[in-house]
């Protein structure tokens, strides 16, 4: 049956569909949001609009207002007595909030300590008094273990659609494994993806581990750490799950030749198996530590040669509402080179591979340095510029909806859709309600072309 709603919008539209199309010059573009940050690794959000949180290496975690695009003057956690300030790969590394942070106040953070280098996941609390302060004191050690050397230090958490708390950690550093720590399953937990449970306590006896084993971990009750997730890995670089799927997106940093993207689909039960150090992205090392192209191995779904650069960082599948014709495209990135690409991956195949680096020119400033990707809690994605910007992806013509290069019938077709779905893509006056003043904005901006 056509509502009522449907019957108004298509009234309102009939003026309109005569309008001749107007071309888009480039269907994406970015724009700086704020400049002056050290050293920023990282931008995620707390499960409000309003705000951004934003790590910086060396221990702030800068909040980022999103109504002014302005980083509020004081910081909402300063861990600098307790975080490394040495070395490209040391620092505060990892953020992730506890998904029922409304009603906790908790958070997670992952950095390399400032006397010994050892890797800490640590458990903060917000204050009381303030929603954009946190309470320093508030430390709990949830788990640590040692850094053989100074690189490959991982450092990404998140928490999964399970509620488990995962943790990235890379090979313990030096060149090629020489521990062969990342086939090592047994008291090693470098190299690995790891799941605990944040809300448990396994170890009520030992002050130093704050966390409980999920029973469906795929080493529990046989020989290897029960932390352990996946392994085979060498140093994962800002790792996501797709909001969509669930899936879970690795970036691995190769060794010389080659950068991988690994993909662990949501059904998975754990206990995949990399392949590094005997395998670089899909090629062979000849490296002891596992067979070559085993078929226990997965091999990763994209590989890049150093031609095209020298560091992989990993982003985000888009599942925002300004740019629906984009949904289900993975960005990523190189820190050397600065390319910057997408692509889709439907769970057995990749398409759509496209370089985006001259389409995502920013209006002011240049995008270097690719440290990591954010994401908002609206879905919307943001690049982290290592000498301190940050950066935003928009739409180049946001009524251009299909994302074909033109403004015209077809997009007020898709509009119709969109809002007659309540889908939040067509929340064009960014209220936050999907109504009929939604439908007056996008006729508005669609009758005026997209310049």
């Amino acid at each position: 049956m056509i509502t009522v709603r449907l019957v108004w919008f298509v009234s309102s539209i009939f003026a309109l569909m005569a309008t001749a199309p107007v071309h888009a010059q480039d269907t994406l573009t970015t724009e700086r949001v704020t400049t002056g940050l050290s050293r920023p690794l990282y931008l995620t959000h707390a499960g409000d609009t309003g705000r951004a949180f934003v790590v910086q290496q060396r221990g702030l975690i800068r909040i980022l207002d999103l109504a002014t695009d302005t980083i509020l003057p004081d910081p909402f956690i300063d861990l600098a007595s307790r975080v490394s300030q040495s070395g490209n790969e040391r620092g505060l590394l990892g953020l992730a909030f506890h998904p029922d942070y409304d009603s906790t106040g908790l958070f997670y953070v992952n950095y390399t300590d400032r006397t010994n280098g050892r890797t800490i996941i640590a458990q903060f609390s917000v204050s009381a008094a303030d929603p954009n302060v946190a309470d320093p004191d508030s430390f709990v050690q949830v788990l640590t273990f040692s850094q053989p050397f100074s690189n490959h230090n991982g450092g990404w958490i998140g928490f999964g659609p399970d509620g488990f708390l995962y943790i990235a950690t890379g090979d313990g550093g030096s060149a090629n494994d020489p521990g062969n720590r990342a086939q090592t399953t047994t008291n090693m937990l470098l190299g690995k993806m790891l799941r605990v449970d944040v809300d448990g306590d396994d170890f009520p006896g030992d002050d130093t581990r704050n966390y409980a084993i999920p029973a469906s971990n795929p080493f529990v009750g046989v020989t290897g750490d029960d932390e352990i997730w996946a392994y085979g890995l060498r140093n994962p670089w800002r790792n996501s799950f797709d909001r969509g799927t669930g899936d879970l997106y690795i970036a691995d940093v190769g060794q010389g030749q080659w950068e991988e993207i690994n993909v662990q689909p949501a059904d998975s039960f754990g206990g995949e198996n990399y392949g590094w150090r005997c395998m670089e992205g899909a090629h062979c090392t000849g490296l002891s530590g596992c067979t070559c192209f085993d078929s226990d191995l997965v091999l990763p779904i994209h590989e890049y040669s150093h031609a095209f650069g020298c560091s992989i960082t990993g982003g985000y599948v888009y599942q925002g509402a300004m740019i629906p014709h984009l949904r289900g495209n993975y960005f990523f990135a190189d820190v050397c080179s600065n390319l910057i690409w997408s692509l889709r991956y439907d769970g057995s195949s990749v398409s759509d591979f496209t370089d985006r680096t001259s389409e995502l020119t920013p209006d002011v400033g240049s995008i270097n340095s690719i440290s990591s990707f954010g994401e908002d809690a609206n879905g919307e994605l943001y690049f982290c510029d290592l000498g301190g910007e940050l950066y935003r992806l928009l739409p180049r013509c946001r009524v251009d909806l299909n994302g074909d290069g033109l403004a015209n019938t077809q997009d007020v077709l898709l509009f119709l859709n969109l809002w007659n779905n309540d889908d939040p893509a067509s929340d064009f006056n960014e209220d936050g309600i999907i109504n009929t003043q939604d439908v007056l904005r996008f006729l508005n901006d669609w009758n005026a072309g997209c310049g």
